[in-house]
């Protein structure tokens, strides 16, 4: 098993700098998830890792030892793809056993590899099936037994659920979380999904532009993000965000009303005296008249079973508070809110980084 350290890192495409200088380490046997919109850089920043793209700056490690221009063959890492990439022709008991061949392992040790692997992943009632008569579900978990045979220092996935249905996908996703836990071996996963992220982490990489925006246990960047992209893009449904000045010792919205219960976050607007308040849809409370800070003018409503989803808009902003399941107003209903104490965050205006 091993450790990653990257220095510097810098991948470029012609001129097209898309890596600009990461610096980021991952400990050994850590579940590091990767995390950003599409072209954000970490299906590139996996490659650069498997030596599937080139570094073009800084410096890579794997355990103690330097890897900038060692081939994919030599870095004990094995990659499991979006798409699988199974040989149609073979059997899922050759799929597995195929990278062992051609390293010249002896056959006995192959099969015995193979044969733990599929019981692991539960597989082994399709050893002599072909790839095409497997389902989705199914085809992922021989791609991951591929890599599981050879025994590398660090896996890499690929946004490995983005092909399968949800249901599967939350099925595959615990079940990766807990293969991880038992093989004890360093993880790097890619997605652009933030719940797969959540659910699976040890840390998460938040990435934005091929720029690291923060890294830490779910917990922390959920409930501490660095900034208004990070609070944005965690979370579902999005962080509400509402622009703010102070009046008085209280924020104001830009339509002039004042939310009671703010002294504390009014103290710290900078001396501008503007910034975004982010209240998650979950920390948006109903409370009595007479205590509400926003009157939510109700837009639409959907009933999710556990909880509710109130759409209202606010001051000409969008927002979504999230309630019991058993709270259904109409549309054309006021839902009188409050931010639970403690829970909302402010943003610099033009920055986005996190006031604290």
């Amino acid at each position: 098993m091993a450790s990653i350290h990257m220095q510097k890192l810098v991948k470029k495409y012609g001129d097209l700098t898309v890596i600009p200088g990461i610096d980021l380490q991952i400990a050994d046997h850590e579940f590091v998830v990767l995390v950003g919109p599409s072209g954000c850089g970490k299906s590139t920043l996996l490659r650069v890792l498997a030596g599937l793209e080139t570094i073009d700056g800084g410096d890579l490690f794997i355990g103690d030892r330097k890897v900038n221009t060692v081939p994919p063959s030599q870095r004990d890492i094995a990659m499991v793809f979006q798409d699988y990439a199974l040989y149609p022709h073979m059997t899922v008991r050759q799929n597995m056993a195929f990278a062992l061949e051609m390293r010249g392992m002896a056959g006995d040790e192959i099969a015995t590899r193979v044969q733990q692997a599929a019981k692991l992943l539960d597989i082994d009632p399709y050893l002599d099936r072909r790839p095409k008569a497997l389902s989705g579900g199914q085809r992922q978990r021989v791609a991951m037994g591929r890599a599981i045979v050879r025994d590398p220092q660090v896996f890499l996935f690929d946004e490995p659920l983005s092909n399968l249905d949800a249901k599967l996908r939350a099925q595959v996703r615990t079940e990766i979380k807990a293969l991880s836990q038992t093989l004890r071996t360093t993880m790097v996963f890619v997605t652009h999904d933030q719940i797969e992220a959540m659910t699976m982490a040890d840390r998460i990489v938040v990435m934005k532009s091929g720029v690291i925006q923060q890294v830490g246990t779910p917990e922390e960047v959920y409930e501490t993000p660095a900034n208004q992209f990070v609070a944005s893009f965690i979370g579902s449904p999005s962080m509400n965000f509402m622009p703010v000045t102070v009046e008085g010792e209280r924020l104001a919205l830009s339509d002039g009303h004042t939310l009671p219960g703010t002294a504390d976050l009014a103290r710290r607007v900078p001396e501008k005296g503007s910034a975004t308040l982010g209240v998650r849809p979950e920390h948006l409370a109903v409370v009595p008249k007479d205590e509400a800070s926003l009157m939510a003018n109700v837009e639409l409503v959907e009933p999710l079973g556990s909880d509710t989803l109130i759409h209202f808009t606010v001051a000409g902003t969008k927002a979504i508070a999230r309630v019991e399941p058993d709270r259904r107003p109409r549309p054309g209903d006021v839902v009188p809110l409050a931010p639970v104490p403690g829970k909302a965050h402010l943003f610099e205006t033009a920055s986005g980084a996190i006031i604290h």
